[in-house]
């Protein structure tokens, strides 16, 4: 598979389900219920999903790709973090436009972090995350950190199409899984030169 194919058909689909801020609605509500590309509530997201995707992508036996999993559950984190937000909350880490400029989620959560209200909670978490191989439980953390995100009305776009390239690697064996919890780790802890309430609405 080409490198950042998976984070180009992600941002394709989030495109898609934003529709210049006609938001597919019924998709977004759907998949927010489904944890899982396989859930019934899911199905609602398999005709935007599948166009995008290429053959090589797709199951051949029901049990999601990696790319499938990867795809659906970065399209999922997108859905729960675009509720009830007329303004788009994705964008990419590289582009040059400001307008469009996103960061990864770890930058994002490292500038949360500064806040001392909600800095013990957010460390357990995401040292909770870094230390497990599991990925059912990294996604679920990582839900869980957007939720945290988006409670403290976080203002910043997320890259969730570079989020999806991640979980795509993660699955991809146990050397890939620890570079992309190294990388993670270096975004959150390495010192940012913000203020405590840059990102946040006033």
């Amino acid at each position: 598979m080409a490198t950042y194919e998976v984070e180009k058909i992600t941002a394709n689909i989030i495109g898609e389900l934003y529709n210049h801020g006609n938001l597919n609605k019924g998709v977004l509500a759907s998949i927010r219920d489904s944890a899982t590309l396989v859930g019934p509530r899911a199905q609602a997201a398999w005709p935007v999903m599948m166009m995008y995707l290429t053959p090589q992508m797709l199951s051949k036996t029901g049990q999601p790709t990696r790319a499938e999993t990867a795809i659906y559950t970065a399209m999922r984190l997108y859905a729960i973090h675009q509720q009830s937000k007329d303004q788009l909350v994705y964008g990419s880490a590289f582009d040059s436009n400001k307008e469009l400029k996103g960061k990864s989620l770890f930058v994002a959560l490292a500038e949360l972090r500064q806040d001392d209200d909600t800095r013990v909670a957010l460390d357990r978490r995401v040292q909770q995350l870094l230390g497990t191989t599991n990925v059912n439980s990294i996604i679920t953390g990582i839900t869980h950190l957007v939720g945290m995100l988006k409670a403290n009305n976080w203002a910043q776009k997320i890259d969730y199409a570079q989020l999806a390239q991640d979980f795509h690697s993660l699955q991809a064996g146990y050397d890939q899984a620890n570079r992309v919890r190294l990388r993670w780790g270096q975004a959150y802890f390495r010192p940012v030169a913000t203020t405590k309430s840059e990102g946040k609405k006033n």
